[in-house]
């Protein structure tokens, strides 16, 4: 999804009178800029990260003579499975990370087991931490987008653009995704890739900033 463009916003504050400037100490470089001249910018930007978890439930049933060979029968499919996803790298406890292996597991495990083993379609979710850093990206992709359009207001009055004097989040908004304590309540018949996209959250930020104008272009850097 491409995002919003971003709205831009410049303020050129005319310099206010100062008495001479006094002359720098050798060695210590040109004067800093007068106060005052500044370019204000308000950018946004926007990002998805797809699940990076995958749980899948298991219902094993056996019908046998006596309850106790019943209990043994289940208990052999159980180790089975346990065996097979530690074979595979798989966690025990049948949580994924790599919905490949993910796939390879169940199948394996419905070809072997038949109709005595019941699947559920996999419940995608994002860990805490992946959250988190979907929320951090999203503002600093934000504030790269709000300097890079600072930066060309600054060259289209022929000006350079200076240290940054604020910023500020001032809107984030998350949508989609799942996290681990919500039940899957999607069709059984979609397809994995589908059940992804669903499950895919998203992030928005707006950020506004200050930025000093320093001064002159310089030539060089224009050229770069």
């Amino acid at each position: 999804m491409a995002p919003p463009p971003a709205r831009v916003f410049a303020e050129l504050v005319p310099v206010p009178p100062t008495p001479a400037p006094t002359p720098a100490p050798a060695g210590r470089g040109s004067p800093p800029a007068p106060p005052g001249r500044e370019v204000h910018v308000s950018g946004s930007a926007e990002l998805s990260a797809g699940p990076d978890r995958a749980r899948v439930s298991l219902r094993l049933g056996s019908r046998k003579g006596a309850a106790g060979a019943a209990r043994s029968s289940v208990s052999r499919r159980l180790e089975y499975i346990a065996q097979s996803a530690r074979q595979r790298g798989v966690p025990v406890c049948i949580i994924f990370s790599d919905f490949g292996k993910m796939q390879n597991v169940c199948n394996l495990l419905t070809e072997k087991l038949g109709t005595s083993v019941t699947i559920s379609p996999p419940h995608f979710y994002h860990t805490p931490e992946a959250v988190d850093t979907l929320r951090r990206q999203v503002c600093v992709a934000a504030v790269g987008n709000t300097r890079r359009k600072a930066q060309e207001v600054c060259r289209l009055f022929g000006q350079s653009l200076g240290k940054p004097l604020l910023i500020r989040e001032e809107e984030t908004k998350e949508w989609g995704g799942h996290i681990d304590s919500q039940l899957p309540n999607s069709s059984d018949s979609l397809t994995l890739q589908e059940r992804i996209q669903n499950a895919t959250a998203y992030a928005s930020c707006r950020v506004f900033a200050v930025f000093e104008i320093k001064g002159k272009e310089n030539r060089r850097n224009k050229l770069l």
